[in-house]
């Protein structure tokens, strides 16, 4: 893991490399946390000050969108399909089962590290409900048995 003036000094080439492109406050954040595996906090200043932004901006922004972390994810990421179409196929039953196999909630990781359990809202599997992706794999017809997928 980089230090903090590490970081700063990455998050700087990250900001010259998308100077110039309309609207770069998305793709900046993505590739900020393509690099760190996630927004460190120090990130925020310095995306507003060169994008002459308010750090509230940016914040909200960020967590606007799922899929930014402010932390880093588990080795592992199960992400379950919260849509109707896969409710209607229980998923909410399987989310609770996932949960409580795993002993987190929502947006959290195992203490381990291991396993980070995060909802979305449809991930184009409708008639295999409920689904999920596990590590950008996808899974359809899924259930509990998941979480032993991701055991290590």
């Amino acid at each position: 893991m980089l230090d903090s003036s590490a970081q700063t000094d990455r998050i700087a080439e990250i900001l010259t490399a998308h100077r110039g492109l309309d609207g770069p406050l998305l793709p900046i954040l993505h590739a900020i946390q393509a690099e760190f595996g996630h927004l460190p906090q120090v990130a925020i200043p310095q995306i507003a000050a060169a994008l002459t932004l308010s750090k509230a901006e940016v914040h909200g922004v960020i967590s606007f969108y799922h899929d930014f972390r402010e932390a880093p994810a588990g080795r592992h990421v199960i992400k379950l399909c919260r849509a109707e179409s896969c409710q209607t196929m229980g998923a909410d039953a399987v989310a609770g089962r996932i949960k409580a196999a795993l002993g987190i909630d929502w947006h959290e990781t195992t203490p381990d590290g291991r396993v980070t359990l995060e909802p979305v809202f449809c991930l184009g599997l409708c008639a295999c409900g409920p689904a999920a992706m596990v590590d950008g794999r996808l899974v359809g017809r899924c259930d509990e048995t998941l979480v032993a997928e991701v055991s290590e």
